[in-house]
């Protein structure tokens, strides 16, 4: 399977996910209204923002599917980064927005207390979620997709915030009406990290940021191969998806043009063998005398 081929295939997991969102939202937000639940409000507004979020990873898959041309001559796999972020500042202005109602209720004393059916409406949408959570979990594992995996981890921080949606709701049962109040502002809360955690991750990507511990990994892996004699620079950088390196090896300055070219086939199949590598830049030189 090629990388337009897994993208491809990782859309369906966006499309569930949009069609998840669209019903459970719905489905909270009228609860919300007429079981005057501010918590299972704020979860159905935060599924709102799922369900931007979503759309723009959808296309940003979309736009990454274009093969490469004379501006872009690795592809426009980067497009789902730059949806990915525009998605994180939508989610952290929803967040902020819950946050500031749930201050202000509680500082003007709205003590509405929810009807208890919002607590059994909050727990069969956290179940739905997991069984959304758990299949895109494992179509990203399948075809090595982080930002479908990424996906996946938000469908459970939903399942998550829905129950503890149900624990504000079923606390204010038992003469606490604020807890509800609390339940939604911890809900915004979770909207404005998963928000910056996204953007944390797009914004490290797009600078060309690089996991130090997998770069390691890749440093072990080319030491290893036949012909290597040392390492004198590697370098990678997220694309998309995938990955690509740069890594300056030394060898015996005695080999022939042709030797080392052919280490540097090696060094680079080598590569490709792992998972989201897509480009390899192999530079030669001649190992320094001691």
């Amino acid at each position: 399977m090629d990388i337009y081929d897994e993208i491809r295939k990782g859309e369906r997991g966006a499309w569930i996910s949009i069609s998840a969102y669209l019903v459970l939202s719905a489905f909270k937000l009228i609860s919300g209204y007429l079981f005057a639940s501010s918590a299972l409000l704020a979860d159905g507004f935060n599924n709102v923002t799922d369900i931007v979020a979503s759309i723009a990873v959808l296309i940003g898959l979309r736009i990454s599917q274009k093969p490469p041309d004379s501006d872009h001559a690795y592809g426009h796999l980067r497009a789902e980064t730059i949806a990915a972020l525009v998605a994180s500042f939508i989610m952290a202005m929803v967040g902020i927005q819950v946050i500031y109602g749930s201050i202000r209720s509680l500082v003007v004393g709205v003590e509405v207390e929810p009807d208890v059916r919002s607590a059994a409406v909050a727990l069969v949408c956290a179940v739905a979620m997991w069984f959304v959570y758990a299949y895109n979990r494992r179509l990203a594992t399948q075809i090595n997709n982080q930002a479908l995996m990424a996906a996946a981890k938000d469908n459970l921080s939903d399942a998550l915030v829905s129950i503890g949606a149900a624990v504000g709701i079923i606390g204010a049962q038992f003469g606490l009406p604020w807890l509800d109040t609390v339940a939604a502002f911890a809900v915004g809360l979770l909207i404005c990290k998963t928000a910056w955690d996204i953007f944390r991750d797009s914004t490290h990507r797009l600078t060309d940021g690089f996991d130090e511990s997998e770069l390691g990994d890749l440093r072990s892996s080319i030491a290893r191969i036949q012909g290597v004699e040392g390492i004198r620079d590697v370098k990678a950088r997220v694309h998309g998806n995938h990955v690509l390196v740069d890594v300056v090896i030394e060898v015996d300055p005695l080999l022939t043009v042709m030797e080392s070219h052919e280490i540097s086939d090696r060094v680079e199949e080598q590569m490709r063998r792992i998972r989201n590598v897509m480009h390899v830049h192999v530079h030669v030189e001649p190992k320094a005398e001691a």
